[in-house]
């Protein structure tokens, strides 16, 4: 299990449409992954429950992989939440 710090960057922050992309992300890599802030922790490939989030550009969440690709989904997240081109 990996946990990594996010800050978001991209300027809409974590909307209906940044979210969609968000999940589309997370659920290509076949490890666990979660999203932490404050006391909530909610499945990142559930659309209900990122929704309940809504955190705007420059709120930091903790983004949380557990399984054999933990590391790429987390990276690959990363990027897309410092708002970074994704090969």
């Amino acid at each position: 299990m990996v946990t990594k710090s996010m800050e978001i960057k991209i300027p809409a922050g974590l909307d209906p449409s940044t979210i969609a992309l968000f999940i589309q992300i997370a659920s290509q890599y076949e490890s666990k992954v979660y999203v932490d802030v404050g006391n909530k922790h909610v499945n990142a490939k559930s659309l209900m429950g990122m929704m309940t989030l809504g955190i705007p550009k420059g709120g930091k969440i903790d983004v949380v992989a557990d399984g054999k690709d933990e590391v790429e989904a987390l990276d690959h997240i990363q990027h897309y939440l410092n708002n970074e081109e994704i090969a």
